[in-house]
């Protein structure tokens, strides 16, 4: 029988800059293997604070993989594997709103999906499921980013929407007007459909935000300056290991079920009738095996 309630297991995917993690006790990179391809790099295990932490860099310890070609479903597969118990998300963000300056975190609870180029579930051959995306954020683990937030004296603000946009390029004009008019906080290239695997693997996910500038709304950064984001990168990279450092102690006091019910985000989900094609099942074995032993 697998273990129902496993030892909390704290899962990072670093966006851009957050390649590693130096106060990593017994560090080790590992290379996991998925049924949905390559993921974008090794993982990093090690402890902090007495809790296992695992880091993913999401485009690869050498900034490898544009947004467009990571493989997400790798990504989550390989840390559900890997025996996550939950999912920290860093990331860079431009900002839609003057009172969102470049270096403030914002700890996002709402998302909207422009992308279009990505494979966005599990779920797509022979097995059909539909899950919720109502609330896509974890509120404990926001919780938790608050205090360490707080604590690390990171400017941040709670609850924001973030729209994930295709990329490479970024925004025009018009289009980053036309986010601002929908209301939307952030913009960047790399939430979505990670939060909605994430949901589907029944991983509880939290995204931070990072801001690094203005899109090119702001009459005062009227083009997006890589040189630019990057200094303020580095500023907010230094920041988001300490923001780690400070939640991973707080797993210790993890449920062993999550109140929001994250955890068992598929109970009554898949609506495949008779027997389930076991090649497609052999696949969703890490993200799906709870629900599918049951039938």
């Amino acid at each position: 029988m697998p273990d129902l309630h496993p030892a909390p297991l704290l899962a990072i995917i670093g966006g851009s800059g957050v390649y590693d993690l130096e106060d990593l006790e017994n560090p080790e990179w590992r290379h996991l293997e998925s049924p949905w391809g390559d993921p974008s790099d090794a993982v990093l295990f090690g402890e902090l604070a007495g809790i296992r932490v695992a880091l993913l860099p999401r485009h690869g310890r050498r900034h490898q993989l544009n947004p467009s070609k990571i493989n997400y479903r790798a990504n989550i597969d390989v840390l559900k594997r890997a025996g996550a118990t939950d999912i920290l998300s860093l990331s860079s963000v431009g900002s839609f709103r003057e009172d969102l300056p470049p270096g403030t975190y914002v700890i996002v609870d709402q998302f909207i999906d422009r992308t279009f180029a990505r494979a966005k579930t599990f779920f797509d051959e022979a097995i059909v499921a539909h899950v919720s995306l109502a609330h896509p954020v974890n509120s404990r683990l926001g919780d938790w980013c608050e205090e360490a937030c707080r604590a690390e004296g990171i400017a941040f603000r709670r609850g924001g929407t973030y729209l994930a946009m295709e990329g490479p390029q970024f925004s025009t004009l018009a289009e980053s007007e036309l986010y601002r008019q929908w209301g939307c906080d952030v913009i960047g290239m790399t939430n979505m459909p990670e939060a909605k695997l994430a949901r589907e693997a029944e991983l509880p996910y939290c995204s931070v935000a990072m801001v690094t500038d203005y899109d090119c709304w702001h009459p005062d950064h009227d083009n997006v300056d890589v040189e630019a984001i990057l200094s303020v990168m580095r500023l907010n990279v230094a920041s988001a290991k300490g923001l780690v450092r400070a939640l991973a102690p707080r797993m210790a006091e993890r449920p062993a079920q999550c109140p929001s019910g994250d955890d068992t985000a598929l109970d009554g989900t898949i609506i495949t009738h008779g027997e389930l094609d076991p090649k497609n099942a052999k696949a969703l074995d890490a993200v799906a095996g709870r629900v599918l032993r049951q039938r």
